[in-house]
C-alpha cells in the first residue's frame, strides 16, 4: 500500500527516508490536525455504530456508546496510537443469534466475558503469535475487508418500501445520491492539492452537507437511519443469572467473539504499523480491548474492536496520536449529548463517499499485480482468504489462510529431505541427509535407507539437517531398530544436544563432535522423560 501524505508536521527522518511525526512535539498545529482529524473519524462512525446495532438488532445507543467506550479505552490504553476501535460488523453478525434467542442483558454478560478473556490473552502475551499470519494472508485480509466496507456501503441505497421492506433506489433519487457520492469523492481527492489545514474528508462532508442543507435536497440523512440523541452511558450489571447454565449459553460466543476481535485489532495494528513505521504493542493491545469490553458490557454496550476503515481515516487525515482516538470518542459522546440534531442532518451519501475512498485506498492493488509473479500457493492463499472473509468472517478466514500456508510450507519442506550417499575407504556407508526431518518428511526419511544391504556399520550425518519435533525422533528410532534387528550399527552424527538426550533411550550410538549443532526439538513432555513411542 502506498504511503499516504500527510499535513505538515513536526517530524524526524526514518531509515525508510519518509517523514514520521514526532509524537512528542504538540504543537499547536499538531493538536489542530489531531482534533480535526478525530472529528472525521467521529463523524464517520455514526453510520457505522448505528448500522452494525440494526445488524446486531439492537438500539442504535448500544452500537453508538460502545463506539465510544471502547474507542475512548483502546484510545488511552492501546498498543498503537493512531488506531480507532468501535462497534464492527465482524462482532455483529455473531451477537444476532444471542441476541434473537436469549435477549440483550446475555450479550452485555457476553460482552464481560469477551474482554475478560481478551484480557488473559494480553496477559499470556498470546498477541504475539500474529507474527505467524502469512503475508499473503494479510494481503487476502486488506482486500477482503476492503470488499466488505464497499458492500457495507450499499445498503445506504435503499429505502423504505411497502410494509417496511428495504428497496433499492430508482430512478431521480439514485442518480442525486450517486452524484453527491461522486462529489464527495472528487472533494477528498482534490482538497490536499488545495490545503492540508483541514482534513480532506472533513472538508467533503461539510460542503456536501452544506450543498444539501443550503438547497433543502431530498436525500436520505443520518437521522433517517435512527436518532442518535441520548445521555450518559450508566454503569449496569448484565440482569442474568449467575449459574452454570447463563456460562453455557455465553461462553461460546465470548470465545469467538473475543477471537474475531483480538484477530481483527491485530491485523488493523500491523497494517498501522506499516504506515506509521512503528512496530510492537500486541500484547498491550489486547489488554486494552479486553478491558474496553469489559468496561463497555457493564455500561450497555455492544462490545467492540479495531476498524480498519476508521483508523485508515484517522491516519490519511494525519492522526498520529493517542489524542486523535481520544478525541474521536469524545466528540461522538458530545454528538449523543447535545448534537445530535446537528449531526442527523448530514447526508449519508457523503459518508459513503468517504468510505468509498477508504475502500479505494485499503484495498492492495499491488496484490493484483504481483498475482502472476508470486508462487501459486500465496496467489491462492491470498484469494482463498479475500473469498472466505467476505462470505463468512475475518476470524475463519485468517485461521483458513493461515492452515492452507502452514500445510503448503510443511508440503514443500517434506519434499526438500535427501541424502548425499558415499562409502568411506574401509568400506562403511555415511548418509548425509540434507532438509529438515519433521513430521511431513519422517516417510522420505525412512525411505533413504536400505538396512538390508548396508554394511556392519552405517553413518548417519545430520550436519545439513535438523530435527525438529517428535515425529522425526521416532522416525530415527525406528530407523535404529531396524538396523539392531539386522545385527548392523547405526551411528548418528552431528546432532543437538537435546536430541542426544532424547535418543539416548532408544541406545543410538551417539557420536559427540565439537560443531555439533545447539537448537531445541518441539516435543511434549512424555519424550523429554524419555517416553518414546516405540523406543526400548
Amino acid at each position: 500500500m502506498n504511503k499516504p501524505s500527510f499535513p505538515a508536521l513536526s517530524g524526524r527522518l526514518t531509515s525508510s527516508g519518509w517523514k514520521q511525526p514526532d509524537l512528542t512535539a504538540f504543537t499547536p498545529g499538531r493538536i489542530k490536525t489531531e482534533l480535526l482529524s478525530g472529528l472525521t473519524v467521529a463523524l464517520a462512525l455514526v453510520p457505522e455504530a448505528v448500522a452494525f446495532s440494526f445488524v446486531a438488532g439492537v438500539h442504535p445507543l448500544v452500537g453508538l456508546y460502545a463506539a465510544f467506550i471502547v474507542g475512548l479505552i483502546t484510545a488511552l490504553f492501546g498498543g498503537r496510537p493512531g488506531m480507532i476501535s468501535g462497534a464492527t460488523g465482524a462482532l455483529a453478525v455473531v451477537m444476532v443469534s444471542l441476541v434473537a434467542n436469549h435477549g440483550i442483558q446475555y450479550l452485555f454478560a457476553t460482552v464481560v466475558l469477551m474482554g475478560l478473556l481478551q484480557i488473559l490473552a494480553g496477559i499470556f502475551r498470546l498477541g504475539k503469535f500474529i507474527r505467524l499470519v502469512p503475508h499473503p494472508v494479510m494481503l487476502g485480509f486488506v482486500n477482503g475487508l476492503a470488499i466488505v466496507i464497499f458492500l457495507a456501503q450499499l445498503t445506504q441505497f435503499q429505502v423504505a418500501g411497502p410494509d417496511d421492506t428495504k428497496v433499492w433506489m430508482s430512478g431521480l433519487p439514485l442518480i442525486i445520491m450517486l452524484a453527491l457520492v461522486a462529489l464527495t469523492m472528487v472533494i477528498i481527492w482534490f482538497t490536499p492539492k488545495i490545503t492540508k489545514v483541514i482534513p480532506a474528508p472533513l472538508a467533503a462532508i461539510v460542503l456536501v452537507a452544506a450543498i444539501v442543507i443550503a438547497f433543502g435536497i431530498d436525500v436520505p440523512r443520518v437521522g433517517d437511519l435512527a436518532s442518535i440523541a441520548g445521555g450518559l452511558p450508566t454503569f449496569h450489571i448484565p440482569t442474568v443469572p449467575l449459574n452454570l447454565e447463563t456460562l453455557e449459553i455465553i461462553l461460546p460466543y465470548a470465545l469467538i467473539l473475543a477471537a474475531i476481535g483480538l484477530i481483527e485489532s491485530l491485523l488493523t495494528l500491523n497494517l498501522v504499523s506499516e504506515i506509521t513505521g512503528e512496530r510492537g504493542g500486541a500484547s498491550k493491545e489486547c489488554l486494552a480491548q479486553g478491558f474496553a469490553n469489559t468496561v463497555t458490557g457493564f455500561f450497555g454496550g455492544m462490545g467492540g474492536c479495531a476498524m480498519i476503515g476508521q483508523s485508515m481515516i484517522n491516519v490519511k487525515s494525519g492522526g498520529r496520536t493517542r489524542l486523535s482516538g481520544i478525541s474521536a470518542a469524545l466528540f461522538l459522546l458530545t454528538f449523543i449529548l447535545v448534537a445530535s440534531s446537528l449531526i442527523e442532518q448530514i447526508p449519508l451519501a457523503a459518508l459513503v463517499g468517504v468510505m468509498m475512498m477508504v475502500v479505494i485506498g485499503t484495498f492492495a492493488w499491488r496484490s493484483i499485480r504481483i498475482l502472476r509473479r508470486i508462487p501459486l500457493t500465496d496467489a491462492f492463499v491470498m484469494i482463498l482468504v479475500t473469498i472466505v472473509t467476505v462470505m463468512s468472517d475475518l476470524a475463519i478466514a485468517v485461521i483458513v489462510g493461515v492452515i492452507v500456508s502452514a500445510l503448503a510450507y510443511a508440503w514443500s519442506n517434506a519434499t526438500r529431505i535427501h541424502a548425499q550417499i558415499e562409502t568411506t575407504p574401509d568400506g562403511n556407508k555415511v548418509y548425509e541427509i540434507e532438509g529438515p526431518l519433521f513430521f511431513g518428511s519422517s516417510d522420505g526419511f525412512s525411505e533413504l535407507f536400505t538396512p538390508k544391504e548396508d554394511p556392519h556399520l552405517t553413518i548417519v550425518d545430520f550436519k545439513r539437517s535438523r530435527i525438529v519435533d517428535q515425529s522425526a525422533l521416532q522416525a530415527v528410532e525406528a530407523l535404529a531398530l531396524k538396523y539392531e534387528k539386522l545385527g548392523k550399527t547405526l551411528q548418528l552424527r552431528h546432532l543437538s544436544r537435546d536430541c542426544h538426550q532424547l535418543l539416548k533411550h532408544a541406545g543410538q550410538l551417539m557420536v559427540d563432535s565439537d560443531d555439533d549443532p545447539h537448537y531445541g526439538v518441539a516435543v511434549d513432555y512424555s519424550v523429554k522423560t524419555g517416553i518414546l513411542s516405540g523406543s526400548h
